[in-house]
């Protein structure tokens, strides 16, 4: 098990992640080394790229926002370190992206580099779950922003690439960064994209 950073391999981070088979025999072994690193690191998810494993397959551990800001707080940190959804998806695939939200970004292969990223409100997205069983389900809010984060680890792109501003700081100066700028909703509803460029030039006038 082994964590790719940007500082290790970048061009192995920036591959498309090829779509997951369930006649593969490590499925299941690859689903543990998800969820055993998640757990040890701490982290709210992760795209198995990102463990040298360059399959469509995305493990959420948390994407909920009052556990997050417990950790970021420092409140109950033993309930927050365990809690774990073991959320698995499966050659995910995004059908709709509504509303418009802000974030500072971390990710643990981008080492220090915190960034404030634009994401959906909203999305709804195809995706199998281990059993094979496939669900179209709606994520929104925070579970959106953590979720499409991932996403976009499968397609080789970085969250510094999307980033409208970028920070380097080291964990505990991120918590305490994120303790004086939360999670912000712009748009629950409306068009992503089109939000987005709205924004975009908002910013530039």
């Amino acid at each position: 098990m082994k964590q790719i950073t940007i500082e290790d391999d970048e061009a192995y981070l920036r591959q498309i992640s090829e779509e997951v088979s369930f006649d593969d025999s490590s499925l299941a072994d690859d689903i543990q080394t998800l969820k055993k690193y998640c757990t040890e690191l701490d982290c709210f998810a992760m795209a198995a790229v990102q463990l040298g494993i360059p399959k469509r397959m995305i493990y959420l551990k948390n994407t909920n926002m009052e556990i997050a800001n417990h950790l970021q707080f420092g409140i109950d940190i033993e309930v927050a370190k365990n809690y774990d959804e073991q959320r698995v998806l499966i050659n995910p695939v995004v059908l709709n992206r509504e509303g418009l939200t802000l974030y500072w970004e971390a990710c643990a292969s981008c080492m220090n580099n915190m960034g404030l990223v634009k994401r959906p409100y909203r999305i709804e997205v195809l995706y199998y779950d281990p059993s094979g069983e496939k669900h179209v389900d709606v994520f929104e809010g925070f579970e959106s922003t953590v979720l499409s984060h991932e996403l976009d680890h499968l397609d080789g792109v970085l969250h510094i690439d999307k980033s409208l501003e970028i920070k380097v700081l080291p964990a505990k100066e991120r918590a305490k960064f994120r303790q004086t700028h939360d999670y912000e909703i712009i748009s629950k509803d409306g068009d992503f994209e089109k939000l987005s460029q709205e924004y975009k030039r908002k910013l530039s006038k």
